[in-house]
C-alpha cells in the first residue's frame, strides 16, 4: 500500500477576495490558481458587469482582471445575482455603498442567500453615511445600493465574523476614510493578510478582550497584484476526514493546501481526538497565505468537546467533523457555535436531522449538538438541503466501508468543489485495488 496524494482546488475565500482587490486596483492583475466554483464566477460576473475587464480561464484556474481603480466602476447591468455566495454579496456591498458610481444598484441572490442575514452589514454601513434599502424583507436581500462619501468607520461586531469586518474594510479603502473594527475573537484574517502584502497598513492586535484591526490611512490607490492561490482548507477538511477516519488505504497526502492559522482550528481538534497528521509549511507566504503539505494517516478516533472560543477558526468544517464525531469513540459536543444556523442551510438542524434519519444518536442544542460515535453500518436517505458542505460530508460518510447513505442534493458541492465526487470516487477506487 502507499501514500495517495491529492491536490485540492484554490481556496474560494481568497479568490473571491482577490478578485474584488483586483477590481478596485489600477492595473492589471493575475490569480493563478483561482478557484472555478458557482460562487467565485457569480462573484466575477457581478463585477464585469460594473465594468471591470475580466479574462478568466476557469478550467485552468487562471483569471486576468483589468483594475479599474477605486472609483472606476462603470456599470452595464441594474441587478447583480451573486446566487448562493455570501462573501460576494456582503463584501460587495461594503464596495457599492461607498462607489460614487453606484445609484441604485441592486444585490441579490438565490433562495438560499435571501435568506440569511445582512442587517450586521447594512447596519454599521448606515452608520457610516451608507444609502442601502431593503426591497424586500429587512435584514435580507434584495438590497439597493446608492454609492455616498462615507465617513470614518467605527464598529464593534458582537460576533467574530469575517464577511461583516472585510466588508466594512472595502467600505473604507473605497472612501478612503479610516476604519477601527473589532470583534470578540479573531476571525478569518485573508483580508487583512492580502491588504498588508499590496503594501495597506493595516494593524491587527487583540486589545483587552477582544480583536482589533485598523486602518488609519487608507491608499489614494491600490497597486495591481500576482497571487498564487493555495487550495482551499476547508474543501481539503472532507479528505483530511476521510482519511483520519481510515477511507484512503496507505493513508492520504494533500499538497499546497492553504495553512492560515485562522482557518485550521480543525487539525487541532482532531488531533486532540487521536488523529494522526503531519503538517509542514512549505513555500513561505505569498501575499500573506501560508501554505504547505498535510499527511493523514487512520486513526483510533475519542470523542472531544469543542468551545466557543475554536469555533472561528473551524466555522466551515463542522459538518465533516460532526461526520467524523459519528465514527469516534464516546461523546462529541459542540457548543457556542448558534453561528452555523444562519449558513446556507441551518447546519445544525440539516446534521441533526440527516444523522438521526441514518441511525446515529445526536441531541440537538440552539446553539451546538451532541453525538454519540457508533462503529454500526449506517443506512438510509440524506438530503444536503442545498448546502455543498453538507452534501460532500455525507458524502465522505457514505463512502465508508459498511455504509449505505443515498444523498439528495449532491450537485450542491459544486458551489465551492466542483470537482469532489471525482475526487472521492478515485480514492474510493484507489483503495478498493488494494483490497
Amino acid at each position: 500500500m502507499h501514500l495517495r496524494k491529492i491536490t485540492i482546488p484554490g481556496d474560494k475565500s481568497i479568490t473571491q477576495r482577490f478578485l474584488i482587490l483586483g477590481a478596485l486596483a489600477h492595473g492589471k492583475s493575475y490569480l493563478r490558481g483561482a478557484l472555478s466554483s458557482a460562487d467565485c464566477i457569480s462573484t466575477a460576473t457581478s463585477l464585469e458587469s460594473l465594468g471591470v475587464g475580466m479574462e478568466a480561464f476557469w478550467t485552468n484556474g487562471e483569471v486576468a482582471i483589468q483594475g479599474v481603480g477605486l472609483q472606476g466602476f462603470c456599470p452595464t447591468a441594474h441587478e447583480l445575482d451573486f446566487q448562493n455566495s455570501g462573501t460576494g454579496a456582503r463584501l460587495m456591498l461594503g464596495v457599492l455603498s461607498a462607489q460614487k458610481q453606484s445609484k441604485g444598484i441592486i444585490v441579490t441572490g438565490d433562495n438560499s442567500l435571501k435568506s440569511r442575514p445582512m442587517d450586521r452589514i447594512v447596519d454599521p454601513l448606515t452608520v457610516a453615511g451608507g444609502q442601502l434599502e431593503y426591497l424586500e424583507s429587512v435584514g435580507r436581500l434584495p438590497i439597493s445600493v446608492t454609492g455616498k462619501s462615507l465617513r470614518p468607520i467605527r464598529h464593534h461586531s458582537p460576533i467574530a465574523s469575517a464577511q461583516v469586518k472585510s466588508a466594512l474594510i472595502f467600505a473604507s479603502l473605497v472612501s478612503r476614510r479610516p476604519v477601527t473594527l473589532s470583534e470578540p475573537i479573531q476571525s478569518r484574517d485573508h483580508t487583512e493578510r492580502m491588504l498588508s502584502g499590496v503594501g495597506v497598513n493595516v494593524t491587527a492586535k487583540k486589545n483587552d478582550d477582544c480583536w482589533e484591526i485598523k486602518i488609519d490611512n487608507p491608499p489614494c490607490s491600490l497597486d495591481p497584484f500576482e497571487i498564487d492561490i493555495p487550495g482551499d482548507f476547508s474543501s481539503a477538511a472532507f479528505f483530511i476526514g476521510l482519511a483520519a477516519l481510515g477511507g484512503v488505504q496507505g493513508g492520504l497526502a494533500i499538497e499546497n493546501v492553504g495553512l492560515n492559522s485562522t482557518r485550521t482550528g480543525l487539525l487541532n481538534v482532531l488531533c486532540r481526538m487521536g488523529a494522526r497528521i503531519r503538517i509542514e509549511e512549505t513555500n513561505g507566504k505569498h501575499l500573506g497565505e501560508s501554505r504547505g503539505f498535510l499527511e493523514i494517516s487512520a486513526s483510533e478516533l475519542s470523542g472531544t468537546q469543542v468551545h466557543a472560543e475554536e469555533v472561528p477558526a473551524m466555522i466551515d468544517e463542522f459538518p465533516i467533523l460532526a461526520v467524523i464525531a459519528s465514527r469516534a469513540t464516546g461523546v462529541t459536543s459542540i457548543r457556542g457555535a448558534k453561528e452555523l444556523r444562519l449558513k446556507e442551510s441551518d447546519r445544525i438542524q440539516a446534521i441533526v436531522q440527516n444523522m438521526r434519519a441514518i441511525g446515529v444518536e445526536i441531541e440537538e442544542f440552539e446553539d451546538g449538538l451532541e453525538i454519540l460515535g457508533t462503529e454500526k453500518p449506517l443506512i438510509g436517505e440524506v438530503r444536503s438541503q442545498g448546502d455543498h458542505r453538507v452534501a460532500m460530508a455525507f458524502g465522505i460518510l457514505s463512502s465508508l466501508p459498511k455504509n449505505k447513505i443515498e444523498i439528495v442534493g449532491m450537485d450542491a458541492a459544486d458551489v465551492s468543489f466542483p470537482g469532489f465526487w471525482k475526487i472521492l470516487s478515485r480514492l474510493r477506487s484507489d483503495s478498493r485495488s488494494d483490497d
